[in-house]
């Protein structure tokens, strides 16, 4: 995360090399983000692709770096997934249905180097688990533990009753411990 934090620290001065890595970097990784949850369409992962970094570019300032800088920016690729989506009046699809607890554990290991392996495996394996999840699980999971979002906010972005989020979160959880529990081969 480091290199992380100094790549976007030079991108707020403007260096143009930063730039450019950042976009070499990153933007194929984006789009393969996003081709996977557009069904292989290649023009609607290049169009989200393009809408998140305008979205991401102008935000970059706000980036914390409490989670790495990809994740951070797969919030944005899946909320601008979720967009389209909704602007073709379409429920988001359901990935597999077999698809949280993890994600506080992830902050609550020590910086120590004995847990560095341990946790770069953990995150591996959080990663999986939420790539298995319903976009809209993912999406919502994100908001709430990387980005902080309140369950009042993620009801808005969602469109949708405080209750009606609480449920989604409640439910995302569950679909993520049964995902977690069955790609790490062990109970959450």
């Amino acid at each position: 995360m480091d290199a992380d934090r100094e790549l976007v620290r030079r991108l707020l001065i403007g260096d143009e090399a930063a730039f450019d890595r950042f976009i070499n970097d990153y933007y194929p990784r984006l789009y393969r983000f996003a081709y996977r949850r557009v069904a292989g369409n290649r023009d609607v992962a290049l169009d989200v692709v393009q809408a998140t970094f305008e979205k991401i570019i102008p935000r970059l300032g706000a980036w914390r770096g409490e989670a790495p800088l990809f994740s951070w920016m797969c919030g944005f690729g899946r909320f601008e997934i979720a967009r389209l989506w909704k602007e073709q009046q379409r429920e988001l699809p359901e990935d597999e249905p077999n698809v949280r607890a993890v994600l506080d554990s992830l902050a609550a290991l020590d910086a120590s180097p004995e847990h560095d392996l341990e946790r770069k495996e953990l995150g591996r394996a959080v990663r999986m688990a939420l790539d298995h999840l319903p976009r809209h699980y993912d999406a919502a999971l994100e908001w709430k533990y990387v980005a902080g979002l309140s369950v009042n906010e993620i009801a808005q972005r969602l469109s949708m009753s405080t209750k009606a989020a609480e449920s989604l979160l409640t439910r995302a959880r569950q679909a993520f411990r049964d995902a977690f529990a069955e790609l790490a081969g062990r109970e959450v």
